[in-house]
C-alpha cells in the first residue's frame, strides 16, 4: 500500500513538474521600497513618526546640555566646595546620565518605542503587499515571485517588474474599504479583478522578445567589428606616420653628419695649401740670393692661382651647403 502512495505520488510530481516545463517557469518581482514610497497613508504615517523621533531626540540633546552645563559649574566651584559636595554632585550628575541613556534606549533601542511603532506601521501595509502579490500570482500564473529589496539581483528585466500593478492592487483594495456608497464599491470591486494570462499571446511576445533580443545582439556584433577594425587600421595608419617621421630623421642627420664631413675636408685642404705655401716660401727665403726677378715673378704668379682656385673652392662649397640647407627645408 505505501509504495502504491509513494508510486502516485512520484507520477504526480513528474507530471507536474513536466507541464511546468513545456509552459516555462513564470518569473516576477516587487520593489517593496517603490510601492511603500507611493502608498500616501504609510508617507504620511511615516512623516509622523519621524516627527515624533526628531521631538525625542531634541528631548535627550536638551537633556544632555543641561547635564554638561552642570558638569561645567561644577568643574569651575571644586575649588569652593569641600569633597564631600563635590562627590555629592558628581553623583547626581551621573545619575541623571543614567536616567537620559536609559530613557534614550526606551526611545531608539532594538525594542524601543520607535521599532515598535515603525513595526505597527508596516505590518498592515506589508500584509496588503502580500495579499496582492498573492492574487497576482494565482490570477497571472506566477511560479515565483522575488522582493527587489530583499533579494541580490545582480541583474533583472523592467518587463518582470510587477510592483505597478501591485501598487495599483492595494490602491483600488483601499478605495473600495473607504467606498460609502454600493455604486463606489461596486466600481471598486471591478477594477480590483485582474485578468487570467493568455499563454498563447505571452508565448508569441516571449517569441517577439527573444528574436529582437537576437536583432540587437547582432547588431551590438557588427558594431563592436566596426570600431575594432576602425581602431585596427587607426594604429596601422599611426605606425606608418611614426615611420615617415624616423625615415625622415635620420635623411635629415645623414645630410647635417654629410656637410660635416665636408666642412673638415675643406679645413683640412686649406691647411694642407697653407702649409706648402709656407714651406715654398720658406724655401725660396733660403735661396732668395740664387733666385732672379723672374722666378720671384713666376712664384707670385702660382700663388695668385692657387688662391683664385682656393676662393672658387670655398665658394662652391658654400654653393653646396646652400643647397643643401634648402632642401632639408623643403622637406619639412
Amino acid at each position: 500500500m505505501k509504495n502504491n502512495v509513494l508510486f502516485l505520488l512520484t507520477l504526480v510530481f513528474m507530471l507536474s513538474f513536466y507541464a511546468n516545463a513545456q509552459r516555462g517557469v513564470r518569473i516576477a518581482y516587487i520593489d517593496t521600497e517603490y510601492i511603500l514610497e507611493n502608498v500616501p497613508e504609510y508617507q504620511e504615517a511615516t512623516a509622523q513618526l519621524e516627527d515624533k523621533a526628531q521631538k525625542w531626540k531634541n528631548e535627550i540633546q536638551s537633556k544632555l546640555t543641561t547635564v554638561e552645563q552642570k558638569r561645567n559649574d561644577l568643574s569651575n566651584e571644586k575649588a569652593l566646595l569641600t569633597k564631600e559636595l563635590i562627590d555629592e554632585r558628581e553623583e547626581d550628575i551621573t545619575f541623571e546620565e543614567n536616567e537620559i541613556l536609559d530613557y534614550q534606549q526606551k526611545r531608539f533601542g532594538p525594542n524601543g518605542d520607535l521599532f515598535i511603532q515603525k513595526k505597527q506601521l508596516m505590518q498592515p501595509i506589508q500584509d496588503q503587499i502580500f495579499a496582492a502579490v498573492q492574487d497576482m500570482a494565482e490570477g497571472r500564473k506566477y511560479d515565483l515571485i522575488l522582493d527587489k529589496t530583499e533579494t541580490t539581483m545582480l541583474y533583472s528585466s523592467k518587463s518582470l517588474d510587477i510592483s505597478e500593478q501591485v501598487l495599483r492592487s492595494i490602491t483600488r483594495t483601499s478605495k473600495r474599504t473607504q467606498a460609502n456608497s454600493k455604486a463606489e464599491r461596486k466600481a471598486a470591486e471591478s477594477e480590483e479583478l485582474i485578468p487570467e494570462i493568455n499563454e498563447e499571446l505571452e508565448a508569441r511576445e516571449k517569441a517577439l522578445e527573444e528574436k529582437k533580443a537576437e536583432r540587437e545582439s547582432a547588431v551590438e556584433k557588427r558594431r563592436q567589428e566596426i570600431l575594432a577594425a576602425r581602431e585596427a587600421k587607426k594604429k596601422e595608419a599611426e605606425a606608418r606616420r611614426q615611420k615617415v617621421i624616423e625615415d625622415r630623421e635620420k635623411a635629415r642627420q645623414a645630410k647635417l653628419d654629410a656637410r660635416s664631413n665636408t666642412t673638415e675636408a675643406v679645413k683640412t685642404e686649406v691647411d694642407d695649401a697653407n702649409k706648402t705655401a709656407e714651406t715654398k716660401t720658406d724655401e725660396a727665403t733660403k735661396t732668395k740670393e740664387q733666385l732672379i726677378e723672374e722666378n720671384r715673378q713666376k712664384k707670385l704668379a702660382e700663388r695668385a692661382e692657387r688662391k683664385k682656385a682656393l676662393e672658387e673652392r670655398k665658394k662652391k662649397i658654400l654653393e653646396d651647403r646652400q643647397k643643401a640647407k634648402d632642401s632639408i627645408n623643403s622637406n619639412k
